[in-house]
């Protein structure tokens, strides 16, 4: 097959994605192999491809296709999240578009409606994710609402209830007024929102003064939470209330008589020093008010699910404010204080509000009875697996997070009041008692044969993706079938797939769910199979705009991977998210540099025309072809140098790494050097010999590059790895390359190191003196040693033809010249006219004033801690950049300068 002339990454793409997995080329039978094991962060159901997504799943298919290349029984478990709340919201809204309501239906019915809802709708992601080239194992794709895997969940909650680990309890909750139910810490969006602190002055009981004291200040940013009020609180250390610990204050409005309770939670130093406290509706004071005594089940509630007024359980809020809207009991109590003259003051503020990200409603922290797992139980093993290094976190400063995070874990709420999702495995009897099984039979013998009623609620969509790794590859069926060591000893394939693929090798994910789904899934990975989930977890940063901002919708900054994807390729969009990769840090992602790569690939693929058009095509062999020229000596050492690199970098999930050192090899060492060395011996009257050695090594050395190059650019590979020649198998499951050191060679290595930097410092030379490009200069070798002369000698075609230069005998003329050293020669090459030497000189010299005086403006401003301590970040980040680029500027114009002498 011919290479077209033109690089076409949308030709190319869909064929070789569909004859992946047409043929089942993702998944080959290797049940004798090595496993190698990555599971999916499963995207929700009804979510499309964002750049987040692109990251994430490139990274995998990186490690995924070269563990496949090296012959493991590669596993990429795929499958999508049911996503309760934003599937149920998407279901809801099609509803409403017909006039309808979910509760126009039985809850069957309604859950009906959602299947049909995902067999049309609900495969997006998973087709964006085939464009991106993801090499998942998609004839065993998995759906967290499959019956398989529902019934991994219902068999957790069941066995955790059982342990004592799982229970219910009233707490407080993030509730969603729009969506009435409760929502995660990862659901709710915190807001800037300009407000108001507002100041009041609560009444000592019974009109008393203590130490001049008859009222104490308290200030709220949500006043309508007064009705609630059971306390005020006071830092036991602070002298001014000391005498009033204990003594009870009357509420404005309600009337209600709260003590004055001792608590460290009040800062002295903020506002008055006393703190109102609301248990019933603010996650501090819910703490403040268990410390004071408060048992759960009384604390006074005044919201009902929609966040509207409803009596506490005292009867003393004024019938006047029930069945308000919050916002409107606010300004009617705010009013109602004030009219009693105990308004202090208002202050506008900027207040930090938490939104439900989805419904857009503020939220409102709700004591409900709710579904808890006790997280804390569960923590502790977790934290060993990190501390003792049997999960390896990448890179290591999160654990720290980790730590904290699990060290101070509160139970887990678990519960969502929803109808799509795991609904819980609980039954109530009339009165009241819960009975928990995997299904109503099994309740019904628990409880007697009594009538039973099933709690309505779901299962957080994060308890059911925390038994990913587990859950996927057939557990609880295929849990204890046979001994670890069944696979083991040449016995593999008589495993099952659980006990060949659990615990997995790598868990690759955002940072940002390390609490919601990583250390869930350690949690329980390690309380029902016994052993860490994954050996592995590595955390990648988030991707921004180019200027380092945050990507938001709002911003109008986010960036469409398919957009670029069509604009660019799958393979240069995969390239620029590896190599931007780097351990700790957020990707700045510029349309640029997907471009530059497009680029590369362009450049691989013009590379590929040029070696089928000399006669360079498939290698026939694994091992390097034997050689005596020093260039191939030189590339077959070179290669292998770049299979070692390489696979210490992906060993090092060294992302950054891996994809420069591929690609410096291929930019540089093969297409800049290697292929412009070899011209001269590939021309026509060249000796035959040594032209079919160098087309036998340049054809195994760019066999190398598609298969070192295939996990990151999949499709070019692909297409270049057939155009070059008949092969026995496709580049997804060929071989990797082998890394033996025996193929490199220091003698060769030296020579064309030698002869790379004599012609790049000529070339340098000819730019920095604006000698035109087709003028060919004589150049005379003064002090050079017998082998520099040597090697002058036998490099003089490539020298005269890649550098522009004639090898000249005798001394250089007088006159002016550039003079050029390496190593222990200098290489004199008359200038008189080629250029006009006095302008040149004047030229340089004013560049490197100008440089000069711009590199030490910069070095001044840098030096002044006010403007690296005040300037925005990305400023003082440019100023450094632009430092650097005149320093270097300045210098390379000094040392073209000096050259002339």
């Amino acid at each position: 097959m011919t290479i077209d002339k033109t690089f076409d990454p949308a030709a190319i793409e869909a064929r070789w994605y569909a004859h992946w997995e047409d043929n089942g080329l993702f998944r080959p039978e290797r049940p004798e192999a090595e496993p190698y094991t990555i599971v999916i962060p499963p995207p929700n159901v009804t979510g499309s491809l964002h750049i987040g997504h692109a990251l994430d799943d490139t990274l995998q298919d990186v490690l995924i296709r070269h563990a496949r290349l090296k012959g493991k029984d590669a596993l990429w478990v795929v499958g999508t999240d049911h996503a309760g709340i934003a599937t149920q919201m998407v279901v809801e809204r099609q509803l409403d578009a017909k006039g309808q309501k979910r509760t126009d239906f039985t809850r069957e019915q309604f859950i009906a409606k959602v299947w049909e809802w995902k067999e049309e709708s609900g495969g997006t992601i998973t087709r964006q994710l085939r464009r991106l080239g993801a090499s998942c194992d998609w004839a065993n794709e998995r759906f967290t609402m499959d019956e398989g895997f529902s019934k991994a969940v219902l068999k957790v909650f069941v066995d955790l209830y059982n342990q004592g680990l799982l229970y219910r309890d009233k707490r407080l909750v993030n509730w969603d007024p729009g969506l009435k139910t409760a929502i995660s810490d990862l659901e709710v969006e915190t807001r800037e929102v300009q407000g108001s602190f507002w100041h009041f002055s609560y009444p000592l009981a019974d009109g008393q003064e203590i130490d001049g004291i008859g009222a104490i200040s308290v200030a709220t940013t949500r006043p309508e939470t007064m009705l609630a009020d059971m306390a005020v609180a006071v830092n036991p250390e602070d002298g001014r209330y000391r005498a009033l610990i204990g003594k009870q204050v009357r509420l404005p409005i309600t009337g209600r008589l709260i003590p004055i309770v001792a608590d460290e939670h009040a800062d002295p130093e903020l506002g008055s020093g006393a703190v109102k406290i609301t248990p019933g509706h603010d996650f501090n004071d819910f703490e403040v008010g268990k410390r004071a005594g408060f048992k759960p089940a009384d604390m006074l509630n005044m919201l009902d699910a929609e966040a509207k007024i409803v009596q506490t359980a005292d009867g003393l809020i004024p019938a006047d404010y029930l069945g308000l809207d919050r916002f409107e009991a606010r300004r009617k109590v705010v009013a109602a204080i004030e009219a009693e003259g105990r308004l202090e003051k208002v202050e506008d503020r900027v207040i930090q509000t938490p939104y439900g990200d989805r419904s857009n409603a503020v939220i409102e922290p709700w004591l409900t009875d709710q579904w808890y797992v006790d997280a804390e139980t569960l923590a502790k093993p977790a934290i060993e697996a990190v501390r003792s290094g049997a999960i390896r976190v990448v890179p290591e400063s999160w654990t720290k997070t980790y730590y904290n995070w699990l060290d101070n874990i509160q139970p887990w709420c678990v519960s969502r009041q929803l109808w799509w999702g795991h609904q819980i495995p609980a039954w109530y009897d009339a009165d009241g008692q819960v009975y928990v099984a995997e299904d109503e039979a099994a309740a019904s013998a628990l409880a007697g044969g009594k009538a039973l009623t099933r709690d309505s609620d779901v299962l957080d969509t994060w308890f059911s993706s925390a038994l990913w790794p587990f859950g996927t590859i057939g557990w609880p069926d295929q849990a204890g079938q046979q001994p670890p060591e069944a696979y083991q000893a040449g016995a593999a394939g008589k495993a099952s797939k659980l006990q060949r693929h659990y615990p997995n090798d790598v868990l690759i994910s955002g940072f940002d769910i390390l609490f919601f789904w990583d250390a869930r899934m350690i949690m329980q990975g390690l309380h029902f199979m016994g052993e860490v989930p994954f050996r592995t977890l590595y955390l990648h940063g988030l991707v921004r705009a180019a200027d380092g901002s945050k990507m938001s919708k709002s911003k109008g900054n986010t960036v469409d991977p398919l957009g670029l994807i069509d604009k660019y390729g799958a393979d240069a969009l995969r390239f620029t998210l590896t190599a931007m990769e780097s351990q700790g840090r957020d990707i700045k992602l510029d349309e640029k540099r997907v471009e530059g790569y497009r680029n590369f690939a362009t450049k691989l693929w013009n590379a590929a025309r040029f070696a089928q058009g000399n006669g360079i095509g498939a290698s026939t062999t694994i091992e390097p072809p034997a050689a005596e020229l020093a260039v191939n000596r030189w590339i077959i050492a070179e290669t292998v140098r770049t299979v070692q690199a390489l696979d210490l970098a992906i060993a090092d999930l060294r992302c950054d790494e891996s994809a420069n050192t591929i690609y410096q090899f291929v930019w540089a060492s093969f297409c800049d050097w290697y292929l412009e060395l070899i011209k001269p011996v590939l021309a026509e009257g060249a000796d035959q010999g040594l032209a079919a050695e160098t087309r036998a090594v340049a054809g195994w050395v760019l066999d190398q590059i598609l298969v070192m190059l295939h996990p990151f650019m999949p499709f070019i590979t692909e297409e270049l790895w057939h155009a070059l020649g008949r092969r026995d198998y496709d580049i997804i499951v060929a071989k990797w390359p082998m890394a033996d050191a025996r193929a490199i060679d220091p003698a060769a290595q030296q020579e064309i190191d030698w002869l790379i930097r004599m012609v790049g410092e000529v070339r340098a030379a000819r730019t920095g003196l604006n000698v035109p490009p087709g003028a060919r200069l004589p150049a005379y070798a003064r002090g050079a040693s017998e082998e520099t002369r040597r090697r002058l000698a036998a490099n003089a075609v490539a020298i005269a033809r890649m550098a522009r230069i004639d090898l000249a005998e005798g001394e250089a003329p007088a006159g002016g010249a550039a003079q050029v050293v390496v190593d222990e020669a200098t290489y004199v090459l008359p200038l008189e006219g080629v250029i006009d030497l006095d302008a040149e000189r004047a030229r340089l010299a004013k560049g490197i004033a100008a440089a000069e005086k711009e590199r030490d403006g910069l070095a001044a401003r840098l030096g002044n801690p006010a403007f690296v301590e005040k300037a925005k970040p990305e400023a003082v980040e440019k100023a450094r950049a632009d430092h650097a680029e005149k320093s270097l500027e300045a210098e390379q114009l000094g040392a073209a300068l000096a050259r002339l002498g």
